[in-house]
């Protein structure tokens, strides 16, 4: 399975940056929502979306980005995929802003640092994938929350054990996914014998998670194990970062052979191949993107 505990990182400021966002007021969140969830809204890929009523995924998130500057050309195009973060107003009780993008560098670095690893254990050099995310990713950093069903779940979230789920069973599409679960139970993977196992929090680390992408470079050497969310019975906090390579970072290469591994010849960029999976998997937060 693709899924290991990282031990040893200090989640306290996470923890605190889930706080204090999901105590802001519904004016706050919704002025900072996306335009699939508020016509009004500028912002399209980044931002906040809410509790969708009647879906098997249960939660509400904020998510940002990496800011570009505003000359470069992925601006001046109007990709969208590299909009600016938008942030709700603060009253300096605590420095959210300052505390995310502080966070969201030490965890780029850490996944980094984890594919530098990942690269050696396949057998090559350490920056093997290092071209890929050279100058600008675009790996998004995320604060969820996921209210508890409090004992009425609609019947699409109930599992056959009678268990209801906040997230649906699924892959993650990026490179890596780092994991700060706070010690929340709920999260479980499927095991290659095809049982749910849970995975056991830890007080101060984070969950390592393989991502679509890399298990798809490397000819499924690395697995993007499936895992899903369960009611607990009590509002639920994590915090994932997403890994992400450029938006026009070519991924069709099968690493372990050198070879294109779809569609011979052709370049596969990153962006259109997400945005793709992304609409196949049918994540609501995401619905409603314009087209490339």
């Amino acid at each position: 399975m693709g899924l290991v505990n990282i031990p040893g990182f200090n989640v306290d400021k996470l923890r605190q940056c889930c706080q204090w966002f999901f105590s802001q007021s519904w004016e706050v969140k919704s002025s900072l929502m996306k335009k699939s969830f508020n016509s009004k809204s500028r912002n399209v890929y980044r931002g906040y979306f809410p509790v969708l009523e009647n879906s098997p995924s249960r939660k509400e998130g904020f998510e940002i980005g990496a800011d570009i500057p505003a000359d470069d050309p992925d601006m001046i195009s109007g990709n969208w995929f590299y909009e600016k973060s938008i942030w709700p107003p603060e009253n300096g009780d605590f420095k959210f802003k300052a505390t995310m993008l502080e966070a969201y560098d030490q965890l780029h670095q850490i996944a980094m640092d984890i594919l530098k690893l990942a690269s050696i254990g396949l057998g090559f050099k350490e920056n093997c994938f290092e071209y890929l995310f050279r100058d600008k990713p675009c790996s998004t950093f995320r604060l969820l929350h996921y209210p508890s069903w409090e004992g009425s779940p609609p019947d699409n979230a109930v599992l056959d054990e009678g268990k209801a789920v906040t997230t649906p069973v699924h892959t993650d599409s990026c490179f890596l996914t780092l994991l700060a679960t706070f010690q929340y139970h709920g999260l479980e993977v499927l095991t290659p014998e095809g049982t749910w196992l849970p995975v056991q929090p830890i007080a101060d680390g984070l969950v390592m998670n393989v991502g679509d992408v890399l298990s798809k470079m490397v000819g499924g050497r690395f697995v993007a194990t499936q895992h899903r969310v369960l009611d607990i019975g009590v509002d639920r906090f994590s915090v994932p970062f997403f890994l992400e390579p450029r938006f026009d970072a070519d991924i069709s290469m099968n690493v372990l052979n050198e070879s294109k591994d779809e569609n011979s010849g052709t370049i596969v960029k990153y962006g259109p191949w997400v945005l793709k999976r992304m609409e196949e998997k049918g994540f609501f937060e995401f619905k409603n993107l314009p087209k490339f």
